[in-house]
């Protein structure tokens, strides 16, 4: 059961290290992929600074304001969008966009990438382990089990004659 459980540790391994690398080279794949259709212009903005409620319950509130900006060929777009605390009307910020010139997510950044790729090898890697681990474990109980019940049966049948006591419904002499 210990050879077991190492080798499926060593399988743990390398399945978290080749999907871990995977998903480092998919996350770049995907991160040039969206710098490619990306673009940072410079926006105006054109009225004051607000919060907004984050995309979820437990995230923090954002900045916004109202800005504006020209692209493709000088064609101007009109946005909300997240700017720094203290951007004043008539401030100036940098704003990713798509092709159409819409406001839209930077391209993800290698940090980000990482920390993907090694969330997702980490995590191969412990539901391996915890499987193959509850596997031995599982294995170890039955084995212990019948361990167990085969030295019931076989005390059973020696301890009348080490002790010397009758075994139920033997008589005298029944040796």
């Amino acid at each position: 059961m210990h050879a077991a459980f190492a080798l499926t540790c060593l399988l743990a391994l390398a399945v978290g290290f080749a999907l871990g690398r995977a998903a480092w080279t998919d996350g770049q794949r995907t991160a040039e992929n969206i710098a490619r259709h990306r673009h940072t212009v410079t926006a105006t903005t054109v009225g004051e600074t607000t919060y907004r409620a984050g995309d979820r319950p437990s995230s923090r509130p954002v900045t916004v304001a109202t800005a504006t900006w020209r692209y493709p060929s000088q064609r101007p777009h009109t946005e909300t969008i997240p700017v720094p605390a203290g951007t004043r009307n008539g401030g100036t910020v940098r704003v990713w966009v798509d092709d159409n010139g819409r406001a839209a997510n930077g391209p993800p950044r290698p940090a980000d990438i990482g920390v993907n790729a090694v969330g997702i090898g980490v995590g191969a890697l412990a539901g391996i382990v915890l499987v193959g681990g509850g596997l031995v474990f599982t294995r170890i109980l039955i084995v212990d089990a019948r361990s167990t019940r085969a030295w019931e049966t076989e005390w059973a049948n020696i301890e009348p004659l080490w002790s010397g006591r009758l075994r139920p419904g033997q008589g005298a002499g029944d040796d």
